[in-house]
């Protein structure tokens, strides 16, 4: 439910790259300087309020508390914190995105995406559930705050996507899986386990003759309730109403006498805000679980707010950065956005942050006040509420459709799940960044420059197609490179347009590359391309570019001299402006260019 987006994470990535553009996704060198400041002004999402907003307001503050209550509680049980905690988390992530954030609906807190994986990795330091596993947690929300809302001022947005869409659901289907077995235990009545995933499998197998039916009936009806409202409308808080329901019984049918284990009542009162008291070698030990979740949330972060009419990426890193902040500093955990929750929000009627807002301070008032009305929620109840989570995070119709259109990214889901599943959590997202970066680079390193066709009647260039059979002119070789040019894929550039080049020998005079997919060109690939036109001017033809539309890519030509090597006047819009200006001066290809 936290994890997952209403339609699809993949869905919100590819509109992403419709609704922004390029440049603003990688921001020009100082950028941050030239800038309007008024867009770091706080309470931007709630700019243009009016009265008659409220009641929208006001009826999607009610569902969306509705939907937090029991699954704030059900994430911070999942990290092994006291339910309250994720009260707490919630209210701090709800403030501080409504003051520092601009999306008008995206909602901010405890996550069950990031919480396995700060649970996994804080117990290999601290037992869980003690002070110093506390303190630790609330130092890495620090972090992870610091590192979110950082990114966001420097405008890196672009990290959000280092993770591909077979990776990522790879990364939920492992964390789905963490979640189910970490809450077998509170479904079957069983003692709790702890340790790595494939022994707490085999130790509550070996627990299955001590399984409670009555914690087994009531979780598994809490699943069924949850599951049934959501097909109906992801308005319904089916949550919530399983939860009472399960709690009714506990106390109606004398379940507690029957062994099944119940929450307790809550501390009174509020947090008290302070820095938690860590070393500076536990700090250093939690500093790389802190760089993989931040990742995470920002990944997560930018799915959501992309899909929710995201205008500005980088402030909302900012406003989900500030929450995890604030959380920290009152002894809670990292947050993280929640698409559903924002999405229950935006169809609820909700026209502002102040939806959330409102959410925060009835939440807020439960869990400082109202906790011994929730001291007979029966374990079983939150177990069936994420266990509801996990099924929905596995996306089986993206595990079958990367099968069968792209069975080579299919084993990056199978790698990424195991590797989460078998190893440390967080070794195992290591891995996921890791096989999503490779990928990336082995898709660069697979271009090969082609030859261009000019399709018959037209000025159009195309890459040769068996439909319609281009046409070449006599003496001119148009090229092209469908990726931008970096040290990854530079020697193959320069290999395959010399490859072309030398194919023709001295009948070709002309050599055009056309550069309308360069969209970049670093100091390796720039050295390339003026090798290149260098063995060009060797063959005895005349090197041109046409159609560079990427500013980065013609700065890149006149920083490394590439433009003054091939001439101002050899760089053209079209191919076909460079075709009919250079062929029709016998000069330019009827003589050998001298070498720069």
């Amino acid at each position: 439910m936290d994890t997952a987006d209403c339609d699809d994470l993949a869905k919100a990535y590819f509109a992403a790259a419709r609704q922004k553009p390029a440049m603003d996704r990688f921001p020009r060198p100082g950028a941050i300087s030239t800038m309007n400041w008024t867009r770091w002004l706080p309470l931007r999402a709630l700019s243009g309020w009016r009265p008659g907003d409220l009641n929208g307001d006001l009826a999607a503050g009610l569902t969306l508390a509705a939907i937090a209550i029991p699954e704030q509680m059900a994430t911070a049980r999942l990290g092994g914190f006291a339910p309250e905690i994720g009260f707490f988390a919630f209210v701090a992530g709800s403030l501080a995105f409504a003051l520092f954030g601009v999306n008008r609906h995206l909602s901010s807190g405890a996550d069950s995406t990031i919480t396995p994986l700060f649970a996994g990795g804080l117990a290999l330091i601290a037992v869980a559930g003690s002070a110093h596993y506390l303190a630790l947690a609330a130092m890495l929300a620090l972090m992870v705050g610091l590192l979110v809302g950082l990114s966001g001022i420097f405008r890196l947005g672009w990290i959000a996507d280092l993770l591909s869409v077979p990776v990522t659901t790879g990364f939920l289907a492992g964390i789905a899986v963490h979640i189910i077995v970490s809450q077998l235990p509170g479904l079957l009545g069983l003692p709790p386990e702890s340790g790595e995933t494939l022994r707490r499998v085999g130790e509550i197998a070996a627990n299955l003759h001590l399984i409670n039916p009555w914690s087994l009936a009531l979780g598994l009806g809490v699943f069924a309730i949850v599951f049934t409202a959501e097909r109906i409308s992801a308005r319904i808080p089916g949550a919530l109403i399983g939860m009472v329901l399960a709690t009714l019984a506990v106390a109606i049918f004398g379940l507690k006498a029957r062994g099944v284990e119940v929450l307790g009542a809550f501390p009174y009162g509020l947090p008290q805000a302070g820095l938690p008291t860590v070393s500076f070698s536990d700090a250093q030990a939690v500093l790389p679980l802190a760089l993989l979740i931040a990742i995470v949330v920002m990944v997560q972060t930018a799915a959501t707010s992309r899909s929710f009419a995201g205008d500005d990426i980088n402030r909302d890193f900012v406003g989900v950065g500030a929450g995890s902040i604030l959380s920290g500093l009152f002894g809670a955990f990292a947050v993280n956005a929640s698409p559903p929750r924002t999405a229950i929000a935006a169809q609820s009627g909700g026209r502002s942050q102040f939806s959330g807002l409102i959410a925060a301070a009835i939440v807020l008032a439960l869990g400082a006040f109202g906790g011994g009305l929730l001291a007979d929620v029966p374990q079983a109840a939150l177990a069936g509420v994420l266990m509801f989570v996990a099924q929905y995070i596995l996306r089986w119709k993206v595990f079958a459709s990367v099968y069968r259109q792209a069975p080579v990214e299919f084993l990056l889901i199978l790698v990424t799940m195991t590797a989460i599943v078998v190893l440390p959590i967080e070794t195992g997202v290591a891995i996921g960044i890791g096989l999503s970066l490779l990928h990336g680079l082995w898709s660069a390193t697979r271009t090969q420059a082609i030859e261009l066709e000019q399709v018959p009647g037209t000025s159009v260039w195309w890459p040769p197609s068996t439909p319609s059979a281009g046409e070449q002119l006599p003496g001119v070789l148009v090229a092209a490179f469908q990726a931008p040019l970096s040290f990854v894929n530079a020697e193959s550039f320069k290999r395959g347009v010399r490859k072309l080049i030398d194919a023709r020998g001295d009948s070709v005079k002309l050599v055009v590359l056309e550069a309308s997919n360069i969209a970049e060109i670093d100091y390796t690939a720039a050295q390339a391309l003026i090798e290149t036109v260098d063995h060009c001017r060797k063959a005895g033809a005349v090197f041109a570019i046409a159609r560079l539309e990427s500013l980065r890519a013609q700065a890149a030509l006149a920083r490394f001299g590439i433009a003054d090597i091939v001439g101002p006047h050899r760089i053209f819009h079209s191919v076909d402006a460079a075709i009919k200006a250079l062929s029709s001066d016998k000069k330019l290809v009827g003589q050998q260019d001298k070498a720069p």
